[in-house]
């Protein structure tokens, strides 16, 4: 499950807008907008949920769920390669 918060820190660490997301995942403003707007952790919209973690993938940004191995724990967002290395498509 994705939450609206990391959808948002994933979009800022791009440097996309709704728009960009909306193209890359294959969804539409709106729907980006709704998920972004969710408490908590996106409830429904499995398959939207999908493609925007797959949009994500693509472009190098890895999604830390609760209970994935991260230094300070907790949900979260980051680069899957440091700066600079191959992956990275803004």
């Amino acid at each position: 499950m994705i939450s609206g918060s990391q959808i948002r820190a994933a979009r800022a660490l791009l440097g996309i807008d709704h728009k960009t997301l909306a193209e890359r995942s294959g969804l539409s403003v709106l729907t980006i907008q709704r998920l972004e707007a969710a408490n908590g952790g996106v409830v429904g919209a499995v398959d939207a949920q999908q493609k925007v973690i797959r949009a994500f993938r693509e472009a190098g940004i890895e999604l830390i769920g609760d209970h994935e191995r991260s230094d300070r724990g907790g949900r979260g967002v980051r680069e899957a390669h440091p700066v600079g290395e191959a992956g990275l498509r803004h």
